[in-house]
């Protein structure tokens, strides 16, 4: 009887060391740190599905809330995190998100940026400049009379994103974040963190927020290498798994 007990504790324990190995998966090569910064518009909480591929595949993800007031405010937020993180950075940028990652990506730990349906300025060029360039397909950011900046919200969904499902983009509609024209009227006055790091690029080709020519033209000139996905300017929540894919790819390669 003791012999078959110290064999069911045996095996138990064997069982045990198995489980927990699966449940966590080895630290991958390259970049282990991911740093996400989210559009104007909304917040971070639809990177959900981005954020749980990667961390089931070792890597540790932070998504940085920004407050969406200045563009400074917003680069030193994501410096912040940045800063927290233990060893080397991939730092990832959606929409006016570009901007943010454009300016804090010099930072040293940042060894490569992918932008995902986002801008990507050189110095002394603002979002606003860049937009007005080649306009996006659709007009239904409304300023109101304090200087915030919104999308109509009976066309957000068609606008921002197109292919996702009525109850998702009736709620992120009406749960919008508002952002000032002032950060939109920001620019990197010194840094563009590109030009000496390597960088990355998701074009989402049926994007009505941000067209999808200027995508092409920004990523060419930067010499990102470029995917692009057929979807939405919410790219990042209808195709995680092709977005999850570019950021993997970026953070293997970094030294």
């Amino acid at each position: 009887m003791r012999m078959l007990s110290t064999l069911a504790m045996a095996t138990m324990a064997l069982t045990a060391s198995a489980i927990a190995s699966a449940a966590t998966p080895d630290t991958p090569p390259g970049a282990k740190n991911i740093v996400i910064v989210h559009d104007a518009f909304v917040d971070g909480s639809g990177w959900h599905v981005v954020h749980d591929i990667l961390i089931h595949k070792g890597y540790k993800v932070t998504v940085v809330q920004e407050p969406l007031t200045t563009l400074d405010a917003d680069v030193a937020a994501t410096r912040d995190v940045i800063d927290a993180q233990e060893g080397p950075v991939v730092l990832v940028g959606h929409g006016y998100g570009g901007s943010a990652i454009t300016i804090a990506g010099a930072r040293p730990k940042v060894k490569a940026l992918v932008y995902v349906a986002a801008f990507e300025p050189d110095v002394g060029e603002t979002v606003k400049q860049l937009s007005a360039s080649m306009p996006e397909p659709s007009d239904d950011i409304r300023q109101s009379r304090d200087g915030h900046l919104l999308f109509d919200a009976a066309k957000f969904g068609t606008d921002y994103a197109g292919d996702l499902g009525t109850n998702r983009t009736n709620f992120m509609a009406v749960s919008q974040v508002p952002t000032t024209a002032a950060a939109f009227g920001g620019a990197p006055e010194s840094v563009a963190a590109w030009h000496d790091k390597p960088s990355y690029a998701v074009v989402a080709t049926d994007d009505l927020a941000l067209s999808p020519d200027l995508q092409r033209w920004m990523y060419k000139r930067a010499g990102s290498k470029v995917t692009e996905v057929k979807a939405s300017h919410a790219v990042y929540i209808s195709q995680p798994e092709a977005v999850a894919q570019v950021i993997e790819d970026a953070a293997l390669a970094a030294k």
